[in-house]
């Protein structure tokens, strides 16, 4: 939970205890304003930092075993929200802090030196930046060119073979079916006459 909206809560519960005239339980508070979101534990954090920051703003007795049992308002509760309470409190915290951080992010002027110098780099990093544009897309260009030669090159032109290659891949291999053929014929005919004389 933020810190604005705990202290939207420790206000509400200051103007709770002044709207009564008697004292009440802080599980009226839990019941009030954060049931069921939140635990019976978180409303007497609250209420303990509340006391943190100034006892006198409620009246509280312990009891039933726990050290704020029951609480009322106290003159001092109608003054200090008068002043703005907590929330006013956390938003001029809010402001210190965004004075200060704003103090650190270098909002100061600039020298004469300084400025030249800034206006010097400023021109050389133009200068750096052209070339580097330059230089990127001359490599985006070429990149764009090989892919688009290979993508042709598998895609678009089929792998011709010329007519003399063609025919002559042709008898090598008629020639080798051939002489394949011739030796088979051979070992056949040694196979026979092997056959015929076992059998004689």
């Amino acid at each position: 939970m933020g810190e604005f909206f705990k202290a939207e809560l420790k206000d509400r519960f200051l103007k709770y205890a002044l709207s009564r005239r008697d004292y009440f339980e802080i599980k009226v508070l839990y019941d009030e304003f954060l049931h069921p979101n939140y635990s019976l534990d978180f409303v007497g954090k609250l209420i303990k930092d509340i006391r943190d920051h100034d006892a006198d703003l409620l009246d509280v007795m312990s009891g039933n075993g726990v050290e704020v049992f029951i609480l009322a308002s106290t003159p001092k509760t109608q003054d200090f929200l008068d002043e703005g309470g907590f929330m006013d409190m956390h938003v001029k915290e809010e402001e210190k802090w965004d004075v200060f951080l704003n103090q650190l992010s270098g909002n100061r002027k600039l020298s004469k030196d300084e400025k030249l110098l800034l206006e010097k780099n400023s021109q050389t990093f133009k200068r750096e930046k052209t070339l580097l544009i330059v230089l990127v897309s001359a490599v985006a260009i070429s990149f764009l060119f090989t892919l688009f030669s290979v993508l042709k090159e598998v895609l678009m032109e089929p792998d011709y073979v010329r007519k003399d290659e063609f025919v002559r891949e042709m008898q090598q291999l008629r020639s080798k079916y051939i002489q394949e053929n011739q030796r088979l014929e051979i070992e056949l005919s040694q196979a026979r006459l092997a056959l015929d004389s076992l059998k004689n």
